[in-house]
């Protein structure tokens, strides 16, 4: 009798119902990853961290050939990107409000000087903060950790107030570093609250930032804003970093001891963020307030230092890094950029639109600048500085500076016996050619541009020195009004 044959075997068994669910849920995430990519859903929203020095020279760190030690620095240059024309204010209070802001500080009459103890005058509460933006798009954790300087005459006016969860740090600038005095009173404080404890201050602020990392969650993003006091006046060192500089004399040598705690202190707080889970998608920026003040600092190559419109006074060292957003590889960026648009930048990473208000943005987006993928907008540039009589203004399109100095120099019609400098940064970066008799029709150009940016000026700003006399700061700088 014949057998029969049996069947083919099929090619594949059939699957587990186990195995078919799993697949079948595999394919699910894949297609949801793939709709998310087609519709440019964004990653994780990334922490942001924003370090800002205080008179830093753009030439006193180690990655530019100084002498002074800032390997911290120095690695965070080598693993990010070098931002090489980034521009700030000529002094420090007109660049915190812009980079809180993003907005030019000429706008709420805060580009003219620095706001002294004796002012009370300070960011106005119309203007939204970068905490205040970040506040509904899941920061919850909000720490700012040093120098303030937008203003403390009244209890609105304080970083808690606009949009910090946390604070620890001083109001004015300038105030010392082991006392913690300011006008011989305490200017030291934790939130609303004035403390007393000992300790260099830049220490005191790294410390704070540190704990403000490690305690925050892997599973939200929290926004950091460093601002240390260093290494601005007063010039005042711990005698370990002192012993490291024996090569220089009187304040060159406390001062780089200064950058030399602060390079240690950032340090610590890169550190913190390495040790976590989330530190690739960790967007780190650095930058100084203003150019170095000379003769301590150094600019070089550029001309002038602080108080200065000149590149040395506003073409500062600058560095980010955010490894899942493709800031690495230690390149270099040469793109013209500001702190005016750090929040503009910021908000555009973490995915916050900005609606249509009466108080638009001044600055742009340059995350694909920064990234090499796109030149940065075509925009003038400008910079003002008017502590009192005398006024300096300039601004930048493409590689043409204008620089005025003398009096009403954002007016119309300025004073006659005004300053008139042009140069070509392109082929002389150092401004060391006035072109300004040769090109009459680019002087034209700008000085047109700087009428209409002096237009945006606020009646009643007044210069640093109003005020002053006879003034007392309030005991511990408690503030309750």
């Amino acid at each position: 009798m014949r057998r029969r044959r049996a069947a083919p075997r099929p090619l594949t068994q059939p699957r587990s119902p186990v195995i078919s669910v799993r697949v079948r849920l595999l394919f699910f995430v894949c297609a949801v990853a793939c709709l998310a990519s087609a519709r440019g859903l964004a990653a994780p929203r990334p922490n942001v961290v924003i370090i800002l020095a205080d008179d830093l020279g753009r030439a006193d760190l180690g990655y530019a050939g100084s002498d002074i030690r800032t390997p911290n620095l120095d690695r965070l240059a080598a693993t990010g990107v070098r931002l090489e024309r980034f521009y700030a204010c000529p002094v420090c209070s007109p660049t915190r409000a812009g980079l809180m802001t993003g907005r030019w500080p000429i706008r709420y009459g805060l580009m003219r000087t620095v706001i002294p103890p004796w002012s009370a005058f300070g960011l106005p509460a119309e203007e939204r903060t970068l905490a205040e933006w970040l506040a509904p798009a899941g920061y919850a954790r909000r720490g700012i950790f040093g120098k303030w300087h937008l203003g403390h005459a009244r209890r609105a006016m304080l970083p808690p107030q606009r949009g910090f969860t946390h604070f620890y740090g001083h109001y004015n600038g300038a105030i010392d570093y082991f006392t913690h005095l300011r006008e011989g009173e305490t200017d030291w404080h934790r939130n609303n609250e004035t403390v007393k404890e000992e300790g260099y201050a830049t220490d005191l602020l790294a410390r704070e930032a540190v704990r403000f990392v490690n305690e925050s969650p892997a599973d939200a993003p929290y926004l950091l804003y460093l601002p240390f006091n260093a290494p601005h006046s007063p010039y005042q060192a711990k005698p370990d970093d002192l012993a490291r500089y024996p090569e220089r004399q009187g304040n060159r040598r406390i001062y780089a001891a200064m950058v030399d705690a602060m390079d240690q202190a950032i340090g610590r707080v890169l550190d913190a963020i390495a040790a976590r889970p989330d530190a690739d998608n960790t967007l780190v920026l650095f930058l100084s307030d203003n150019g170095g003040n000379l003769p301590v600092a150094s600019n070089r190559p550029w001309r002038d230092g602080k108080f200065s419109v000149y590149e040395g006074g506003i073409r500062v060292a600058a560095l980010a890094r955010w490894p899942a957003g493709g800031l690495t590889g230690g390149r270099v960026c040469a793109e013209p950029m500001g702190y005016i648009d750090v929040v503009p930048t910021v908000l555009g990473v973490a995915g916050v639109k900005p609606e249509a208000t009466a108080r638009p943005l001044d600055g742009r987006d340059v995350l694909a600048a920064m990234q090499g993928k796109a030149p940065a907008p075509r925009r003038p540039w400008f910079s003002y500085f008017a502590p009192g009589d005398t006024e300096c203004a300039a601004v930048t399109l493409e590689n043409w500076k204008l620089v005025l100095t003398g009096g009403a120099v954002l007016a119309a019609t300025p004073d006659a016996a005004s300053k008139i400098e042009l140069f070509d940064l392109g082929a002389d970066p150092a401004e060391a050619r006035n072109l300004a008799a040769s090109e009459p029709d680019r002087v034209a150009e700008l000085r047109a541009l700087l009428a209409d940016f002096g237009r945006l000026q606020q009646t009643g700003v007044t210069a640093y020195a109003e005020g002053r006399r006879g003034f007392k700061a309030p005991k511990d700088w408690v503030i309750r009004d």
